[in-house]
């Protein structure tokens, strides 16, 4: 007796399609399961042994072989438990329905309940992408399976209600289209508290705009996190399209909130500095994402930057200019995506106050250079801001004027984001950050003036050719904040200011 269930299998945060299929035979009773499963695949055959006992069914006496395919591929986790069971009540004849336009997946408890899984919007955009009507995932996932319209979605408790529903006894009430909320309602501290510093502020607002990586350099006390935990209130509106691929990533990571299953504001992450490459970049038997991937289409925030690893930031390098992490293991290579705006935030020296205008460095010029070797020139180049962050006046502590608000600022920067979503919208990328050489080129238009600034600029500061395309950018977002088309001379000048710390400080 044979029978088949369809099923969807992840890798990375892709899906595919997977066919499981039992036979049930003469012979000595054995259980197999074949087709390249992990431990977690294996053990299913004693879950789902005891589910189908104490759900009221008879476990087949028999030799019984599951097939997981295509069989050339590594199956991991828990989601296959429900498709083996149905697959094996069906072959056995205890359930006589028509499976084959419906998609199962759940982990199953030893008395037939369903557990939730990881990777449930993945799954549910590829079953309606092969056409399947139906799906039945756990009711802790339901709600981030109904986020994928054109496709039924059914939340289920247990097997016994699974069954009822499929033979017309007791129907289950199909799970509703998620509505997505595109408002950001997360606590997010207001920059109307932070004092002064205007200059830093205004970097902030042109990282946001253009998605710029930015390094915030000062003594401690300045504000530097402080303006760094406040970025996400000016950050702006995701779009539909970011906001699924960045909910498909942390739903396979495992840290969606059951109770808001998608991601609706971008993502904040501040790994502590004693994180290894394997949690920034991702890593794991079956490489699961890194923080880099987690922050994708938001920000990566690390504070006390030169305390972490040299190896974590030489990691961060490639994924940041190509905006993807290629992870190789033995189970498979997987890419996951890493769109990300670097946020990082340091102090000059070990004790904080080289350069300060009143307070005197203790440290040895050694131990200056050392600390502020730790981050390495190509580092700093792929960083497009270097602010400085002075200490902050006591007239503008005890001042009493408003500040402007993080909601002033970011009305700025959707309208500049959004300018730039409607000049690029054939061109495939969403803000300047993203601007290849070419692309530069065609939008990045000076005038007269700005060119022959730039020029000299160019000669008198000894640039790369990286630091050249980044100056670019920043002035093109610039201009987008004024709302002007051609890039000018004042453009330039503020973009090159925010170039210019490396050398108070690396001495470049």
């Amino acid at each position: 007796m044979f029978s088949r269930i369809n099923s969807v299998g992840l890798f990375g945060i892709d899906s595919y399609m997977i066919e499981v299929e039992a036979d049930i035979s003469n012979g000595l009773p054995a259980f197999d399961i074949v087709g390249l499963p992990d431990t977690a695949v294996k053990e299913s055959r004693d879950r789902v042994r005891a589910a189908i006992k104490n759900c009221g069914f008879k476990f087949p006496v028999s030799r019984i072989t599951v097939n997981l395919a295509p069989a050339d591929r590594k199956k991991e986790g828990s989601i296959y438990d429900l498709p083996v069971l149905f697959a094996i009540l069906k072959a056995s004849e205890q359930v006589k329905v028509d499976l084959s336009d419906t998609v199962m997946i759940g982990e199953v408890a030893l008395d037939g309940m369903l557990r939730s899984v990881n990777g449930v919007l993945a799954i549910a955009i590829t079953a309606k992408e092969n056409g399947i009507s139906n799906l039945f995932v756990p009711k802790e996932n339901a709600v981030e399976a109904a986020v994928v319209d054109g496709i039924n979605v059914y939340g289920v408790e247990n097997i016994k209600e699974l069954i009822a529903h499929l033979q017309g006894e007791k129907l289950i009430d199909k799970q509703p289209l998620t509505v997505i909320k595109s408002d950001n309602k997360l606590p997010v501290p207001d920059f109307s508290d932070v004092k002064g510093q205007l200059a830093a502020k205004k970097a902030m607002e042109i990282a946001a705009a253009g998605g710029h990586n930015i390094i915030l350099v000062g003594p401690p006390g300045s504000g530097k996190s402080m303006l760094a935990k406040r970025l996400p209130g000016i950050m702006p509106d995701m779009t539909f399209d970011e906001a699924i691929e960045t909910t498909k990533i942390h739903s396979v990571a495992g840290i969606l909130d059951k109770n808001e299953p998608f991601v609706s504001a971008r993502p904040f992450r501040s790994p502590h500095h004693t994180v290894s490459p394997a949690a920034i970049a991702g890593g794991g038997t079956m490489p699961k994402p890194g923080e880099i991937s987690l922050a994708h289409n938001g920000v990566l925030f690390l504070d006390e930057f030169p305390e972490f690893r040299r190896d974590v930031m030489e990691a961060l390098r490639q994924p940041i200019e190509d905006g993807k992490v290629t992870i190789s293991r033995v189970a498979g290579t997987l890419t996951y995506p890493s769109s990300i705006m670097l946020v990082a935030a340091m102090n000059p020296c070990p004790c904080g106050f080289y350069g300060h205008p009143t307070r005197q460095c203790t440290c040895a010029p050694q131990a200056v250079h050392k600390y502020l070797g730790k981050i390495s020139g190509p580092m700093l180049d792929r960083i497009d801001l270097h602010v400085e962050v002075p200490p902050v006046d006591y007239s503008d502590l005890s001042g009493k004027g408003q500040e402007e608000t993080s909601a002033q600022i970011k009305e700025r920067v959707n309208k500049a984001r959004h300018i730039q979503a409607e000049r690029y919208k054939n061109d495939g990328i969403t803000c300047n950050a993203r601007l290849t050489p070419s692309l530069i080129r065609k939008y990045c238009i000076l005038t007269d003036d700005a060119s022959q600034y730039l020029a000299l600029a160019f000669e008198r500061l000894g640039m790369s050719a990286r630091a050249y395309d980044r100056i670019l950018k920043v002035a093109r977002t610039i201009a987008d904040l004024d709302g002007c088309e051609t890039i000018e001379k004042r453009h330039i000048f503020s973009a090159i200011s925010f170039r210019s710390l490396d050398r108070k400080y690396w001495g470049a």
